[in-house]
């Protein structure tokens, strides 16, 4: 019989401090003291063994221990124990009949029992259970139990360490599942104090050694469950801490938008601030009168990292919402902590089953240095709690920035400029058909390169200005257009080059060419771009998080742009493939050196003047999807095509013999001592380019 009690009783403390016995059990790995070996922990001894265990007891004030780690020969604190708080007499204080231990992880009560939650599971259950079954008790309990305000001394004097931490997590989320039939603003102030206890900014660290890692998430998922329950007097109801704000509101749907406007510290570096916002659409949905509630958490996104929950760094508010199941869209403009001009944000919902930050739980509407507004879809079972991460895939560095400036600048000057020459040489280099579509392709390759850089650098402005959505959707869809045109127009002029080396006595008109290669050129571009933002765009999925771009993580819509501009690229990689194969092959019979020489140098030059024209250097971009964290990768890239425009001036058109001829016969005829210098091409076939 006493062992049977005795494992009740075990069970029972098992239910009641989920976060210390079994993950003590987890602990005790390869190597464990205890005795006097634990003072190896105390003088902190050279271990032995990576991953080894040491425990070592409290002082004699505290319950609890304290486990230590060995990482590189040294022990290094994992988790921390030691408490000095007493759960379970704070809590029956605030219940109103003394809780009775029973066997199955169940607490007996007169006229039933109540399950307690098991470890690392969301917060989920019927508030009030616990009133429902307790009796009155005596008058001073009773006072107690309408605010629980008679513990509030206890736990505010107690130090906030990790076991401490730990148990006051598991009290609030026992009051949030039994005590939060009634919320009155007396014990939501209460409940406040004591979350704020824990949420203060100069106890983050202590959070680190806290036992079980999905304490702060807890935390979140027990806040949420009793502040929706919050009783509203006169339509509304507000409760301010430092570290923890509570705000409620009557809404209806002849309720012109609600918006929850929240101003907070945020760690020591100044007041930041939140706005929540229901959109009018929404609230149309409403059939009678609800109540929306909000909760803003200055601390809770540097908690969460700090456990170790979720790596992503938090830049603004957490703020957490309860609406009624018909809401689902609302509107978050969160103001940055970090407002450096390279920091880019990420809209993200806290999934609480999953214990991570999801980013397809929101979209950004708009991102500016300073702030950032977010689209998100509240689910209230499983993502009622947003914020802004840093972006973890986002490389960006001051070289890139300065390399793409200089670049596009180097670009459009240098497009400006080959489409002068080409203006002034053109009745001279297009006497033949071949000729003639040879410069009218590098003329419109040079016009779709322009317009899109234009475009690159005026969508930037309209990201980083925050401009309206509308405007752009319209930057972004004339961006992939006119990117779009730029490959197919390089894809037409490889294919003019195979008809040019493969199918001379095939006879094509001049005026057949033209109207194919418009059709390739901008056709084609055109119905992809249209179908791409009349898919994507009433979905919200036509723009990506922080730019004026193509989506990509929510619908995939960079895909048309990605998957055309790589099947053109293996394309022109071909069509090279064969000029070499054409131009390499030495006469019959010849051998010597000379000759071998001279074909190196022939491939070599028609390699470098077709990459630029048939856009190869973009498939440099593909080493940057492969290792997209490679600064070397991403300057490379950025490198070869930030300058493509001055690559077409210089390997399309100077490099050109006929078109330095014609330069040379202008200046000339006009009388001018404007001779271009003369550049010997080390073979003057026109092999490839005629």
């Amino acid at each position: 019989m006493d062992v049977r009690v005795a494992h009740c009783l075990l069970l029972w403390a098992v239910h009641l401090f989920p976060a210390a016995p079994r993950a003590a059990l987890r602990v005790l790995g390869k190597e464990s003291k205890t005795g006097n070996q634990q003072d190896g922990c105390v003088n902190l001894l050279p271990c032995k063994e990576n991953g080894a265990m040491c425990l070592q007891p409290c002082s004699p004030s505290f319950r609890g221990e304290t486990s230590f780690v060995c990482e590189d020969r040294k022990w290094q604190m994992f988790a921390d124990t030691c408490a000095s708080l007493d759960v379970q007499s704070l809590f029956q204080r605030i219940s109103e009949r003394e809780l009775v231990p029973s066997c199955g992880g169940h607490v007996s009560v007169a006229g039933g029992r109540l399950p307690f939650l098991g470890e690392g599971k969301p917060v989920h259950g019927k508030p009030g259970d616990g009133a429902k079954y307790f009796g009155a008790d005596d008058d001073r309990n009773s006072n107690c139990q309408a605010d629980f305000s008679c513990i509030i001394p206890d736990i505010l004097s107690s130090p906030t360490i990790p076991g401490n931490i730990a148990d006051i997590v598991e009290l609030l989320k026992k009051v949030s599942l039994l005590l939060s039939e009634n919320v009155t603003r007396g014990k939501m102030q209460s409940y406040s104090r004591i979350a704020n206890h824990i949420l203060n900014s100069s106890i983050i660290s202590n959070w680190a050694f806290v036992r079980d890692r999905n304490a702060s998430s807890i935390l979140l998922d027990s806040v949420n469950l009793f502040a929706r329950k919050l009783i509203l007097r006169n339509g509304s109801e507000s409760v301010q801490e430092r570290f923890i704000s509570t705000k409620g509101y009557s809404i209806h749907k002849n309720t012109s938008g609600k918006t929850f406007d929240f101003s907070m510290e945020f760690i020591n570096t100044g007041n930041i601030t939140g706005h929540l916002a229901i959109p009018e659409e929404e609230l149309l949905k409403l059939p009678k009168t609800f109540k929306a509630v909000s909760i803003a958490f200055p601390t809770l996104g540097a908690i969460i990292e700090t456990s170790q929950l979720d790596p992503g760094f938090v830049n603004g508010l957490v703020l957490s919402v309860s609406l009624p199941e018909e809401l689902q869209h609302i509107l978050l403009t969160f103001e940055k902590v970090n407002k450096l001009e390279n920091v880019e944000a990420q809209c993200v919902g806290w999934h609480s089953t999953e214990r991570r930050w999801d980013n397809r739980a929101c979209t950004m509407k708009s991102d500016n240095i300073s702030s950032v507004v977010c689209l998100c879809k509240h689910h209230h079972r499983t993502v009622k709690s947003f914020s802004i991460l840093m972006s973890p895939t986002m490389l960006r560095n001051a070289v890139l920035d300065y390399i793409t400036r200089v670049g596009l600048g180097l670009s459009i000057f240098s497009l400006v400029l080959c489409l002068i020459i080409e203006t002034v040489v053109w009745h001279h280099v297009t006497k033949t058909k071949i000729t003639y579509m040879r410069h009218f392709c590098l003329v419109n390759i040079a016009i779709s390169l322009l317009i899109a850089d234009v475009l690159f650098i005026l969508a930037a402005i309209v990201h980083n200005t925050a401009l309206n959505y509308q405007l752009c959707v319209a930057a972004t869809f004339f961006l992939h257009f006119f990117y779009l045109a730029l490959f197919f127009w390089m894809f037409t002029l490889g294919l003019l080059i195979l008809y040019g080396l493969l199918l001379i006595f095939f006879k094509i008109t001049r005026s057949a060419c033209i109207a194919t290669a418009f059709s390739i050129g901008y056709g084609c571009p055109l119905v992809i771009s249209i179908l791409t933002v009349a898919i994507a765009e009433p979905k919200n999925g036509y723009l990506r998080s922080g730019a004026c771009w193509l989506n990509w993580h929510e619908t995939k819509a960079l895909l048309a742009f990605v998957v055309p501009a790589l099947s053109i690229i293996v394309v022109n990689i071909v069509v090279v493939i064969v000029v070499v194969m054409k131009t390499g092959r030495s006469s019959v019979g010849e051998g010597c050196k000379s000759q071998d020489l001279s074909n190196v140098i022939r491939i070599s030059k028609n390699v470098a003047l077709l990459t630029p024209l048939l856009g190869l250097t973009w498939g440099f971009g593909l080493a940057t999807i492969i290792n997209s964290r490679s600064l070397a990768f991403h300057v490379t890239f950025a490198l070869l095509n930030a300058f493509q425009g001055f690559f077409i001036l210089l390997f399309g058109t100077l490099l050109d013999r006929k078109t330095r001829e014609a330069l040379r016969m202008n200046c000339l005829s006009s009388k001018q001592k404007c001779s271009p210098a003369k550049i010997q091409d080390p073979d003057d076939s026109e092999d490839v380019k005629h």
